[in-house]
């Protein structure tokens, strides 16, 4: 090809008949800077949100969360704390980063649930409405990672449980004030991902043929057109959101789950989504249409949130259906400050814990299950599990629990626990900084170029926190 002659509209032609028509070379919107090294490793974070704090030391309770010693974590050190709820992860203990020592800023609505849920991913202010009708007042960070690493970008917002009227979707905001619901039904979200699979031999034949990328067999045309000095950026740019959307279409067609695992979705009862009996189907579900998506690369952020903002669910333990865990996280059969006390509510919590680091495993194992280019999917990215609160009781917004996994293709250091607070006088950090320093692991970048370093409120302290970072 003669960069000397492009003309405005033609043909990619390449290996295997392939053949790729282009877009007239004007000027539009750019989506990324172009490329002609081939793609990057595909770099994401999920976020799975679990409700009213986690059993770990205050006042008269003892450590049953994080583990015993800050440092190292090795499979044998966490599997010798076999009493910390942290110790169901010890097989992935050298791809944890464990993070103590962060804060939430705000405490303006006068329900700590309203107030946690709605900074937990945004680190803003609320809005000044009081109780549960208060609001972020910026958007939360897998909107600004959606849209940082990809020109109108979006993330994959999934729900498992109860919504019920009081806080039901509480992280997530697309803008100041505009709070998004998430997808409660796993057959719902799977079609709009990934539109419903034809289970015909010839249908699967010709996915299979699709996974062979038409960007893929004109590569070298590709490169050579992206480098041409013919092309202004402007028309590069559009060059490169036209790939980028031939990539996302082959994308949807050829990634599936497994036909009887799809199959499983195709059962599932609309009018029983959100049963506390059916809770752990629901969240396996949503956890394989997270994987699914990261590694065909179609979004670069997903939350999942399980329960409501004070999550009502009544959990199983060992085979027997307990009390609401809100109730068990008051340590009483009340959602205020007084009623009957809950037998061994601060072990009951605990068990909720170790459940839901059962779920987080299993969001890892299916991560890893999936090979890419650069080495287990896990590794290109990061899966942070989070709380919206510290503790059962008092349900403060200090010591926030963080466990990470995944070290973002290197940015971040995995294999040990660290506190972020500053250890002699132990202020703790404001959490604006955690995912400044999740964003900017997944590559999200600042006003001026650099890391991110400013997500959330402006009055509070940028920058990142150093002991996570490689």
């Amino acid at each position: 090809m003669n960069p000397s002659n492009l003309s405005r509209r033609f043909f990619l032609r390449g290996a295997a008949g392939a053949v790729l028509a282009l877009p007239l070379l004007e000027s539009l919107q750019p989506r990324r800077a172009a490329r002609a090294d081939g793609p990057p490793a595909h770099r994401f974070a999920v976020f799975v949100r679990q409700g009213n704090g986690v059993q770990q030391a205050t006042g008269s309770e003892p450590e049953r969360f994080w583990p015993s010693a800050l440092g190292p974590l090795t499979v044998a050190s966490m599997k010798a704390d076999a009493g910390r709820a942290v110790s169901e992860l010890a097989d992935f203990a050298p791809r944890l980063l464990l993070v103590r020592g962060c804060k939430y800023n705000f405490s303006y609505s006068g329900c700590g649930h309203a107030d946690g849920g709605l900074q937990c991913l945004t680190a803003s202010k609320p809005d000044g409405v009081n109780g549960n009708k208060s609001l972020a007042t910026n958007e939360s960070i897998d909107w600004r990672i959606a849209r940082g690493m990809k020109a109108g970008g979006q993330p994959l917002n999934l729900y498992a449980g109860q919504k019920g009227a009081y806080l039901p979707d509480v992280i997530s905001y697309s803008d100041a004030g505009k709070r998004v619901a998430a997808i409660d039904n796993p057959l719902t979200a799977y079609t709009l991902v990934f539109g419903k699979p034809d289970a015909s031999v010839e249908a699967q034949n010709k996915l299979a043929l699709q996974r062979a990328s038409v960007n893929d067999l004109v590569r070298s045309q590709m490169q050579a057109l992206m480098s041409s000095p013919a092309l202004s950026k402007s028309d590069q740019q559009r060059l490169q959101t036209h790939f980028d959307a031939v990539r996302d279409l082959e994308l949807k067609l050829a990634c599936h789950l497994p036909a009887s695992r799809y199959s499983d979705f195709t059962k599932i009862d609309p009018g029983k989504i959100s049963d506390d009996d059916q809770i752990d189907m629901i969240v396996k579900m949503q956890m394989d249409i997270i994987a699914l998506s990261a590694s065909c690369g179609l979004h670069h952020a997903m939350t999942l949130q399980i329960g409501n903002g004070n999550d009502q669910t009544q959990y199983v333990i060992n085979g027997v259906k307990q009390e609401r865990f809100h109730h068990i996280s008051h340590r009483i059969n009340s959602d205020g400050d007084k009623g009957d006390p809950i037998p061994d509510a601060d072990k009951k919590h605990h068990e909720i814990d170790r459940l839901f680091a059962r779920w987080f495993r299993y969001l890892l194992e299916r991560l890893d299950g999936y090979d890419t280019p650069s080495g287990k999917l896990l590794d290109q990215g990061v899966a942070v599990w989070l709380n919206d609160l510290a503790s059962g009781p008092p349900h403060g917004s200090t010591n926030l629990p963080y466990v990470c996994a995944g070290g973002c293709g290197g940015a971040l250091s995995t294999g040990k626990f660290i506190d972020a607070a500053d250890a002699p006088k132990y202020q703790f950090v404001t959490h604006n900084q955690f995912l400044n320093t999740i964003g900017s692991a997944v590559g999200v970048k600042n006003g001026q170029g650099a890391p991110l370093d400013d997500f959330g409120s402006a009055e509070l302290p940028k920058g990142r926190i150093a002991g996570m970072l490689a």
